[in-house]
Formats: structure tokens, C-alpha cells, sequence
């Protein structure tokens, strides 16, 4: 991408932004970076297990999973990023991917090639910086799952992962008002708790008969969010939204 300035990184650089400044360099370095935009359909694999990628992948529209299968095919979600997020950063420094990332909805993305990623570690370190805080920032929400998955209930679990996700999308601009656009199947969402389709519909039945979301197609609203984020044992901290000079 040739311009200096992009809104296709409106979100990216927000995501960003809300922990730490980018200057105005840095931006056109990432800018410059970019190369080829790609679409895929839901469904549709971004990377595969096994795959040595030579680019990274940004999202910008859409949501897509990190995932794995077991050898009996079951698969387990182990992570759902929304747009503005790198869904594939790690592949830069670790070459071969241990997962694979699919697309969860139709969604749009943005590649970085690893070797415009190089230059930028070489020219930029606080951007370098800011790179590696957004793979450490993967871990710490991973770190909230595992503990969520493997110490909650399943109704925590769900509560938590809603919560969260809200969160997120707000922070990019996608959510508003305790309202967000979730368009994902019970099938899916017992691929990220590890339960059955059937199990999350009644754990989804709870949190409604509580009042606690409003689930219509694709749409979810939070009535109460203190007492969902109660239930959920969530808090935003792992999000890390202060901003502090890194």
C-alpha cells in the first residue's frame, strides 16, 4: 500500500492506541508495510496447521478462530479475534504454524509479509515493542480462557467469554451501549467452552432466564452488565486498556 495514511488501519491503530501512542512515522511504517488485501468466506481456512506462512495476516472486517483438531476430528477453538487484530503475528518469529486460523464469519484481511516485518524491527523498536505486546496480549487472553475453561462453570465460562468479547469490540469502535453484533453458532461456541451444541443451548437458556443477555440472531445486549460480569468472574485487567509508554 503506497498512501501514508490508511483507513483500512482505523481499527488497528486504534486497538493500539487506547494502550500506547503511535507517532505519526510509525503509522506510515505500517501503512507502508501492507501489501495485498484478501477476502475469505466463512468457513474457509486463512492458514493451515503445519503451514510455513511468509506473511502475517491482520483482520479487518469479520472474525476469524485459532483452532486445532483432535485426532478423532473434534476441533477446539483456543482463540476468536475481531477486527484490528493480528490473527497470525506469532508465524513471524516462529515459522511453522502449531494451528490453524479460519475464517468464523465472511471477513476481509490485510498481509504483511515477514520480511516487511523485519525491516520494521531493524528501523522501529518502539513499534517493535508494541508488535510484541500485541502477541504477549494474545497470551494473557488465552492465560483467562484456560483458567475460565478449566476452574468456571460452563455459565461463568459463557458469561466470561461474552463479557470479554463486548469489550473488545467496543474497543475498535464495533460495539456500543452494552450491544454487540455476535454472528456465531451454538455449534461454535461449544468449540471454544468444549461442550456440546446441545449444552450450550441450555447454559444460553440460563443466562437468559436470568435476564442477563438478550440473544436475537446475531444480536446480543447486556441488561445488566455488573451483574453479567459478576456471574462471568470477569474483569477487563487482562485486556491491559491503560495506556502506558512501552
Amino acid at each position: 500500500m503506497r498512501s501514508e495514511t490508511s483507513p483500512l488501519l482505523d481499527r488497528f491503530f486504534r486497538r493500539i492506541e487506547i494502550r500506547d501512542l503511535l507517532s505519526v512515522d510509525e503509522k506510515a511504517a505500517l501503512v507502508r508495510a501492507s501489501d495485498e488485501r484478501r477476502g475469505y468466506r466463512a468457513g474457509s481456512d486463512i492458514v493451515k496447521e503445519g503451514d510455513y506462512p511468509s506473511h502475517s495476516t491482520l483482520l479487518l472486517s469479520g472474525m476469524t478462530t485459532r483452532h486445532n483438531f483432535t485426532e478423532d476430528g473434534q476441533r477446539q477453538i483456543t482463540a476468536i479475534h475481531v477486527p484490528g487484530d493480528f490473527v497470525d503475528l506469532q508465524s513471524f518469529t516462529l515459522k511453522k504454524m502449531d494451528h490453524s486460523i479460519g475464517a468464523l464469519t465472511d471477513c476481509e484481511v490485510l498481509t504483511y509479509p515477514h520480511s516487511a516485518l523485519r525491516e520494521i524491527t531493524e528501523h522501529y523498536p518502539h513499534l517493535t515493542r508494541l508488535l510484541w505486546m500485541l502477541s504477549t496480549l494474545d497470551s494473557a487472553i488465552h492465560r483467562k480462557w484456560l483458567v475460565a475453561m478449566g476452574r468456571t462453570s460452563a455459565l461463568a465460562h459463557l458469561a466470561h467469554l461474552i463479557c470479554e468479547t463486548y469489550i473488545r469490540l467496543e474497543t475498535v469502535g464495533l460495539a456500543a451501549n452494552y450491544a454487540m453484533s455476535l454472528p456465531v453458532t451454538q455449534t461454535q461456541i461449544g468449540d471454544v467452552l468444549g461442550l456440546s451444541a446441545v449444552h450450550v443451548n441450555r447454559v444460553l437458556q440460563d443466562l437468559r432466564s436470568r435476564g442477563l443477555v438478550i440473544w436475537a440472531g446475531d444480536e446480543i445486549s447486556i441488561p445488566d452488565w455488573h451483574k453479567l460480569a459478576s456471574v462471568g468472574q470477569f474483569d477487563s485487567e487482562h485486556l491491559f486498556l491503560e495506556r502506558i509508554p512501552r
